[in-house]
């Protein structure tokens, strides 16, 4: 930047770098949800309770909330390059201690990479947003925020799939349990740790050009102008954020308990079903990814932030109250419609408060806010779990699920008082005193007169 003059394109680099992202986040998820789906057979194989086995998923909601906040410094500290680096290397040093965990008596162990896992995690949540804003532009970012989030989710979708499949439930030979175990760890591992090497060759701190006026304005102001500190303040000051924050954890925390409990849902009432407990669970999320991308595409679109948050919200709740009163019904078909409806709406959810956040928050960092949100979805993750747990087991399922209605229905409310001020938005669309020109995207020859004047840094 010259003179106050921003040049603004999109760079080609953009998609490598979220395929790659979507790639290290995606067996993150995968790791984490692979022990709970075939949760009687790990709890058989290590001789624990299923409450052990349940806190090889919880592991991953208590760690978060202690490391957000170094994580999310570390990120506006240090960039972007760091901190996914940081991430993708856990994640396959975790993934190479389970395959030490490979006998009965190792529990300790599983745990202990579980929580490497764990950590890894802190560094991958809140990164979908800074990449769509830092790498993509104004038409793009909402979808490249989803396409990020959904990674993660398609992990989720294969953790749910493989692990009934590789890892059958054969309790009266230990040995062959081991095998089947050890072929899902070492694959893990070898994945993860080609994908940490392609990490450190694709990944840059931030393109040459900004991709949008927004990030034009942010990288003229000075670095000595931001304070971890003051932008945490400011964050709690926004009462729409504080809400967003409450009933977007109210949200991802349920998601997180039906996910961790789905096989202990299913086997209460279909004997014998852990693979297709398995596949209900790919089915939840697979539809939504479908509702992930819809999302995304509908924002970048109309910008109706609140409203399509609202509306998705609602759906969500009576997609889980029709999932609850059909469960027992008899007929796993229809266990398998209902499970993917509410997996649209649920899981659809996720990137929409990412960038309704976002939006509502600017010019704060957007690891920031995304960090804050992903601990406050674990606080009631860690709660729910373990409160809807209790209910299944003392008494049943649909205790459990009628739990979560009632506190997603809080949700409702809380989203509804949300007051909409769409910032980032407005500065995009040249609404804050900004003179834009065109760009062309990736044009291999320098544009002459394309600049971005900044009159006002907000």
């Amino acid at each position: 930047a010259t003179g106050g003059r921003v040049e603004t394109r999109l760079s080609r680099r953009r998609l490598a770098v979220l395929a790659v992202f979507s790639c290290y986040s995606l067996v993150n998820a995968f790791q984490w949800i692979q022990y709970s789906i075939v949760s009687n057979v790990f709890a058989g194989f290590y001789g624990v309770s299923f409450t052990q086995i349940d806190w090889l998923s919880m592991v991953y909601m208590v760690a978060y909330v202690p490391l957000i906040f170094p994580a999310t410094w570390l990120l506006d500290a240090r960039g972007l390059r760091l901190t996914a680096l940081l991430g993708s290397g856990l994640n396959g040093l975790g993934a190479w201690l389970k395959c030490a965990s490979l006998a009965p008596d190792r529990y300790p162990l599983t745990l202990a990479a579980q929580a490497v896992c764990a950590v890894a995690q802190v560094f991958i949540l809140g990164l979908p947003s800074r990449i769509a804003s830092v790498w993509f532009g104004p038409a793009e970012v909402s979808t490249a925020c989803a396409v990020a989030v959904l990674g993660n989710q398609l992990g989720t979708a294969i953790g749910f799939l493989l692990p009934p499949v590789l890892v059958p439930n054969t309790p009266t030979d230990i040995d062959l349990m081991a095998h089947n175990i050890s072929i899902m760890f070492y694959g893990t591992a070898i994945v993860s740790t080609l994908l940490f090497f392609l990490t450190g060759v694709v990944f840059e701190e931030k393109p040459k050009y900004p991709p949008s006026h927004s990030q034009a304005v942010l990288q003229t102001m000075p670095p000595e102008d931001y304070s971890y500190k003051q932008s945490i303040i400011n964050l709690f000051k926004n009462v729409p954020f504080v809400l967003l924050l409450i009933s977007y954890g109210i949200m991802t925390g349920a998601f997180y308990s039906v996910s961790t409990l789905l096989n202990q849902m299913i086997v209460t009432h279909y004997k014998g079903e852990e693979v297709n407990a398995g596949r209900i669970g790919l089915t939840l999320v697979v539809a939504g990814m479908v509702g992930s991308i819809i999302c995304g595409l509908w924002l970048d679109y109309t910008k109706t932030y609140k409203q399509t948050t609202l509306i998705v919200y609602i759906l969500s709740f009576i997609g889980l109250l029709v999932f609850t009163f059909t469960l027992d019904l008899g007929y796993l078909i229809v266990v398998f419609v209902t499970g993917g409806v509410l997996g649209f709406f649920m899981t659809g959810y996720l990137p929409l408060g990412f960038e309704f956040a976002v939006e509502i928050t600017y010019p704060e960092s957007e690891g920031t806010s995304s960090g804050l949100l992903n601990a406050s979805a674990q606080i009631f993750g860690i709660i729910f779990t373990l409160v809807q747990g209790k209910l299944t087991t003392n008494y049943s399922p649909r205790a459990g699920n009628l739990f979560l209605c009632a506190w997603i229905f809080v949700g409702i409310i809380l989203t509804a008082l949300i007051r909409s001020d769409l910032r980032r938005h407005n500065v995009n669309s040249g609404i804050m005193n900004l003179d834009v020109k065109a760009v062309p995207v990736d044009s291999p020859v320098e544009p002459e007169s394309t600049t971005l004047k900044i009159q006002s840094a907000l």
